[in-house]
């Protein structure tokens, strides 16, 4: 290990002048900051929002601002280690608490950031992707990938509520973040696919001699049939939890380029301590109650509550009832890049 580097207040004031007119600066200062040794020094930090604190102000949000002002009436989730305000609850991960009134119609737009939705509580909602129309209910997971058209609706009688996941972080620092406007879609006269042709898992549609498929075939993943694959895998398995992730149904990889999502089940008393990985994440329980210690720092959750965990963090899972989470994570994007990496704990 190289010694103590040195300091810019070492170098004389008129070399540092001179670098500043030439607009270059010294590595050896900054080093550390951009490759520290051994592991990441992350600047999120874990976070945790408790809804029944956040879904009276997003109902105020409903009365103060109509749909129409908005486009899309959300309260950002901002990770602790960069402040409120911050559009990142880590590092590569955006989370937003959304709400749809009745009646209400949030316009069509395209965007290139990919997004998530994980729905929070509500009947009558629906996202249209590309012309599918998506009924949204609890627990639901519904995809609008980037550069696909979509848009909300809602047609019950109560106030819909969904955790959107996006990408956006990283398109904002590539500097290719943008939306277009267009009409509301023209909506296929159909149920989407995932109650159609990818109805039950291993038996996708017949594959026709020069027909391809859509690059995101399956864009709704039902809770009822996860959370019955999970407690299915939980009678057969010897790890004490059940995880499934979600992937597309024609090539089995994750559904998105730069997002993973990891289905949870952790049985009431039960522990579930992970290896130290190097992506960072964002849970979301869908039901049940515990609590989780994060780099020495407990959260107690229940229903419809978020907590996220930096890179590398000491994580434990404890239950004290059936408990069920969506693991929003950015391994996709680590694999592409060829440093995922777990460590023993």
């Amino acid at each position: 290990m190289a010694e103590q580097l040195g300091t810019l207040e070492e170098l004389p004031q008129d070399y540092r002048d001179a670098m500043t007119e030439a607009g270059v600066a010294p590595l050896w200062p900054m080093m550390r900051n951009v490759l520290p040794h051994g592991r990441p020094n992350p600047t999120t930090r874990p976070g945790y929002w408790n809804y029944e604190n956040l879904r009276p102000l997003l109902l105020r949000a409903g009365d103060l601002t109509p749909v129409e002002k908005a486009e899309r009436r959300v309260l950002v989730l901002s990770d602790p280690g960069r402040g409120a305000g911050a559009m990142q609850a880590t590092a590569s991960i955006y989370l937003g608490m959304q709400l749809l009134l009745p009646g209400e119609t949030a316009p069509a737009h395209v965007h290139t950031p990919s997004a998530v939705r994980i729905i929070v509580e509500g009947k009558g909602g629906f996202t249209v992707v590309d012309g599918e129309k998506l009924p949204m209910e609890d627990g639901d997971l519904v995809l609008t990938p980037g550069g696909d058209w979509h848009d909300h609706g809602h047609e019950g009688s109560e106030p819909v509520v969904w955790l959107d996941a996006l990408d956006l972080p990283l398109f904002y620092y590539l500097e290719g973040s943008y939306a277009t406007e267009g009409p509301l879609q023209a909506q296929r006269n159909r149920p989407d696919a995932g109650q159609v042709e990818y109805l039950s898992s291993g038996l996708v549609p017949s594959r026709k001699l020069g027909a391809g498929t859509r690059r995101y075939p399956m864009v709704r993943y039902p809770w009822t049939r996860t959370e019955a694959a999970l407690r299915e895998v939980l009678k057969y398995t010897d790890e004490g939890i059940a995880e499934l992730d979600y992937v597309n149904p024609e090539t089995g990889t994750d559904v998105l380029p730069t997002m993973g999502f990891t289905a949870m089940m952790i049985p009431a008393g039960q522990k579930d301590t992970p290896p130290l990985r190097s992506s960072s994440a964002a849970f979301h329980v869908v039901k049940g109650r515990g609590k989780t210690t994060i780099d020495g720092q407990v959260f107690e959750w229940g229903p419809k509550d978020t907590f996220t965990a930096p890179v590398f963090a000491e994580i434990t899972h404890e239950a004290t009832e059936d408990s069920f989470l969506v693991r929003v994570h950015d391994r996709p994007l680590q694999d592409k890049l060829g440093y995922y990496e777990e460590r023993a704990r």
